[in-house]
């Protein structure tokens, strides 16, 4: 086999290997794009209280960091002195914790402290703080 030769097959398979790669990452984005729908409608049926509606599975699944470890879901334990607006303050420290779990620091923070600001006085301002504190660990470095 001549140079010319080895060359364009070696030439092919870069080709081959780059249509592959572009048809793969489409597919991982389309998953996470339904992903991403699935948990919005999910959220949505919670905080709503209507029935959920089937997500559909991922065409595979998601690979996860070998360094991220599962996060354990957060004791919601309000003191009864919280007083009035406890659903807004519950909505808002779920919707904060699920942001967090999403991936989306910065939104998570934000949603603490408007609970934070409206609600000084929380049952959840403990819960808060502590979580503000992992979520600020989570932000990307500037």
């Amino acid at each position: 086999m001549s140079m010319k030769g080895s060359f364009w097959i070696v030439l092919f398979g870069f080709a081959a290997l780059a249509v592959w790669a572009v048809w793969r990452g489409w597919h991982k984005v389309q998953a996470l794009r339904e992903a991403e729908q699935n948990r919005a409608a999910l959220f949505l049926a919670e905080t709503t209280g209507r029935a959920a509606p089937t997500p559909t599975p991922p065409p595979f699944p998601p690979a996860l960091p070998s360094a991220a470890a599962p996060v354990a879901p957060v004791a919601m334990s309000p003191a009864p002195s919280a007083g009035a607006g406890l659903a807004q303050q519950k909505l808002l420290f779920e919707a904060a914790h699920k942001a967090g779990e999403a991936g989306e620091p910065a939104l998570a923070i934000q949603l603490f402290a408007r609970l934070l600001a409206r609600y000084p006085d929380s049952g959840f301002a403990a819960q808060v703080r502590a979580a503000v504190n992992a979520q600020k660990k989570k932000l990307p470095k500037a």
